[in-house]
């Protein structure tokens, strides 16, 4: 497939890279623009794709446009673009809360995909939930998948509404992981043990529970029960978060992105 991508940065240059290693297009099919030229010369030499500062040069003869700027340059590149989309071409947009009726209205275009990836699409272990347009049609949902799932795991919606929740969950949900990462690192270095020791022991709990979690089968409540005994050290470390209501500072926290993720739609 040809594809354009309007930015570079780290998300751009992750759905490049991860559309590259699955052979879903060649390097001379790819075509990036960004405002950087330090950025433009760097993706060019890493994955020998072509890279150009103008927009509506970038998109010329695409299948798939991808929106891949931030959300404060949207405006100005929805106007340089306005118009310049042909029928057979698919906007898919990854700039956070940038809803779909402004996509379409700001770009004068009807089929438009908007997904939520997030930051492990990096390393190709993302979670991407998206939707799409009526005027989107089936081939080019397939498209839009294939670029989405070669960053990790994908799930289409049919109601926009669900990306504002998803949001909340998965794409902010990666910060949540590291916060939660960091305070039991400090809390092992606290209780003595060397930083690198904390590090990887924290890590690798982290990345083994995730896929006990995800390939057991089971509910987190039940695994958690398992690793319980009563009166137990595990026990006694549930209760300090049960007083300090962790289960609903949670579902404030999420609540908040939530609201947030409307906001700024």
């Amino acid at each position: 497939m040809k594809i354009a991508f309007i930015g570079g940065g780290n998300m751009g240059e992750a759905m490049l890279a991860a559309v590259l290693e699955d052979g879903l297009a060649k390097p001379e099919a790819i075509w990036v623009s960004d405002v950087s030229q330090a950025r433009r010369r760097a993706l060019v030499q890493k994955y020998g794709v072509a890279a150009m500062a103008g927009n509506r040069e970038a998109i010329s003869d695409k299948e798939i446009v991808v929106l891949a700027v931030k959300p404060q340059n949207l405006v100005e590149v929805m106007a340089e673009l306005s118009g310049r989309l042909k029928p057979g071409q698919v906007a898919l947009s990854i700039v956070a809360g940038a809803r779909i009726e402004t996509l379409s209205k700001g770009l004068k275009h009807g089929a438009i995909a908007r997904a939520m990836p997030n930051t492990p699409a990096q390393i190709g272990e993302g979670m991407s939930v998206w939707t799409a347009t009526p005027e989107v049609t089936e081939e080019q949902k397939g498209l839009v998948g294939a670029i989405l799932g070669a960053m990790g795991a994908e799930i289409y919606v049919d109601d926009e509404k669900y990306l504002d929740m998803a949001t909340a969950v998965s794409g902010s949900g990666p910060a949540y992981f590291f916060l939660m990462v960091e305070s039991l690192i400090e809390a092992a270095v606290e209780l003595g043990l060397p930083r690198d020791m904390a590090r990887k022991l924290v890590v690798q709990t982290m990345l083994g529970s995730g896929r006990l979690v995800q390939q057991s089968g089971e509910e987190p409540a039940e695994l958690r029960r398992k690793v319980t005994s009563p009166g137990g050290t595990t026990a006694r470390a549930l209760e300090q978060f049960e007083e300090g209501q962790f289960t609903g500072l949670v579902k404030r926290a999420v609540k908040a992105a939530y609201d947030r993720a409307r906001e700024l739609g």
